[in-house]
């Protein structure tokens, strides 16, 4: 086992700090003898696993040496086929979308280009509670009555009733769901992650599936003599989409959400302008935006609120529209914090007494929003390390949403226990799934969902070793550095950013700000400043120990923000992690 991090065995998050490995250091140093980048930059390279020979194109990916070909997907040419054809016959098209950033990015793409065309689509987003999550009979069957064609965006690979219930109506689906052993009687069905796919796209997330299409429509409508709207404009969407989903950022979903980003820095769409100004971002987005600023705001109303409201503000083209409905949002994401602070704070409870040291970590409790149940099965997979479920109950019923670790496929194991019966239905992808349960059955299912886990390596460690990239002291944290470690972005899922250690610092200034945040100072006693921000630290024990410091020295893991105020730019760390400095 590797020596710890400035022998931090157990930081304030109980958690064991590793520093770059002797292999990485090499590759480090080669890369910067051969290649002439600025040290830092190259440790980051050699961490993410970048060969030098392929430096240059990784730092600037190209979408048209990495975009895949849309018909390498099986059913893409019969879905652009069917697609164009409703839209140069005039018929009238709708689009069911889930009710996630995923979907409603997708709907936008599909709203977005027909509007282009001159043409109308009817988007339909389910209730969360009332309908739950894909397409059911009686939603299906309405939309058949007054529509030629439903696309399915996000949704729909397992839907085979709800589909047979459109009659009248051809269905298309576009998602990235793992599909069954059989496929719902339609159209086309494009899916990365349907079973007869060889998977080497099954990293992409819903909107990026559609984004394929869509150039594939484009590519038909060119053999014709025609010309489609102008899809580099759209990647904006793709990149929220992307992100929000904790797709991993690889391959071409780098290229696209590094060139999503470009497109999101220009402010064109209404929707995204409205809600980035609503959450007061004063910079260009970066992928951390996407994730924890944006998504949370557009995933707000399906959450919460109405169902709709994320798809209809990223896909609205009246400036006016948007504002009031990124409002709208930002009043239900408030909302939405404290329901979730309430759930978080009793399944915590809950599962802290049924245990943390199993596969799987979950809970369920009665009335508990379905609306948040995801949000705080993600913070139970973070402080755990393992893969946790959270369920909300409700007439013998109950809806809950799954989180996932690296290395581990949730969704086939939850689609594994809707086959053998202990769900009423339940399905996903690697990272997370969804799933409702017979109430009587809960104990049993969660039993055989830890045991399956298990046999992936589920719950075989204990709490997450947090990676560091080397330290950096508080004079080192220029504006400069962070713009070159930033060539090497967008950070994510499966790219995870540079973190460094601020070492033996003193706590200079500390304050709680918003919902439990703590903003701080960390000072070096040579000179070196740095400001510092710590998400949501008074939930914890991490706020507490900076907040009662008592002159102690610590160790600051965490990465580092350009944070822009009033037109001036500075830099500021975004802590993960501290220690208490031992003599």
């Amino acid at each position: 086992m590797r020596v710890a991090y400035l022998d931090v065995e157990e930081s304030l998050l109980g958690r064991r700090w590793v520093g770059p490995g002797a292999d990485v250091e090499r590759q480090a140093e080669l890369i910067a003898q051969q290649s002439g980048l600025a040290r830092p930059l190259c440790a980051l390279l050699a961490r993410l696993g970048v060969p030098f020979a392929e430096c240059d194109s990784y730092l600037s990916p190209k979408l048209r040496d990495l975009l895949p070909d849309p018909r390498s997907l099986k059913d893409m040419e019969r879905a652009a086929e069917r697609f164009l054809a409703a839209v140069k016959r005039g018929e009238r098209i709708a689009v069911f979308a889930d009710y996630d950033v995923d979907g409603g990015s997708s709907a936008a793409l599909l709203i977005d280009w027909l509007r282009q065309m001159g043409r109308p689509a009817t988007l339909y987003v389910p209730d969360r509670i009332d309908e739950g999550y894909g397409p059911n009979d009686a939603a299906m069957a309405a939309l058949a009555k007054d529509h030629d064609l439903i696309v399915c965006v996000d949704c729909g690979t397992l839907s085979h009733d709800p589909i047979a219930a459109a009659v009248g109506a051809d269905v298309v689906v576009l998602d990235h769901h793992l599909g069954g052993e059989t496929l719902p009687d339609c159209v086309a069905v494009v899916n990365p992650n349907r079973q007869d796919e060889d998977g080497a796209l099954g990293h992409l997330c819903a909107a990026a599936v559609v984004f394929l299409m869509l150039v594939e429509a484009g590519r038909q409508l060119r053999l014709a003599g025609e010309r489609g709207p102008d899809l580099m404009a759209m990647l904006d969407l793709v990149a929220l989409a992307t992100v929000a989903d904790v797709a991993p950022l690889k391959g071409v979903n780098r290229a696209l959400v590094q060139q999503g980003l470009k497109v999101m820095a220009g402010r064109a769409r209404p929707g995204l302008v409205a809600l980035s100004d609503a959450a007061r971002l004063e910079r260009a987005p970066e992928a951390y935006h996407l994730g924890f600023v944006l998504g949370p705001r557009v995933n707000a109303g399906g959450r919460i609120g109405a169902a709709d409201l994320g798809a209809r503000l990223l896909s609205t083209d009246d400036p006016a529209e948007a504002q009031a409905l990124a409002a709208r949002l930002e009043e239900l994401n408030a909302e939405r914090r404290e329901v979730e602070a309430a759930v978080r704070a009793a399944a915590l409870a809950q599962a802290e007494e049924r245990g943390l040291d199993g596969p799987l970590v979950w809970a369920a409790g009665e009335g508990w929003h379905p609306g948040v149940v995801g949000i705080v099965a993600s913070r139970l997979k973070e402080q755990t390390n393992r893969p946790a479920i959270v369920i909300g109950l409700d007439g013998g019923e109950g809806k809950g949403s799954g989180r996932s670790v690296a290395g581990v496929d949730l969704g086939a194991c939850v689609q594994r226990l809707a086959s053998e019966g202990l769900l009423i239905k339940g399905g996903g992808h690697r990272m997370a799934a969804g799933l409702t349960v017979a109430e009587g059955k809960l104990e049993a299912a969660m039993e055989r969902l830890g045991a399956l886990l298990a046999k992936q390596g589920a719950g075989e460690g204990g709490a997450a070793d947090l990676r560091v990239d080397g330290l950096l002291m508080p004079g080192a944290a220029q504006v400069e550095l962070v713009q070159d470690l930033e060539r090497a972005g967008p950070f994510g899922q499966g790219a995870p950013g540079p973190r460094y250690v601020v070492p033996d610092v003193r706590i200079g200034f500390v304050k709680v700000v918003g919902s439990g945040h703590l903003k701080f100072r960390a000072d070096d006693g040579l000179g070196g400043r740095l400001e510092g921000i710590a998400f949501g630290a008074m939930d914890g024990p991490l706020g507490p120990a900076l907040m009662n410091h008592g002159g102690k020295r610590f160790h600051l893991a965490g990465k580092l923000d350009i944070n822009t105020w009033q037109g001036r730019h500075s830099v500021q760390l975004r802590l993960d992690d501290a220690s208490p400095c031992h003599d």
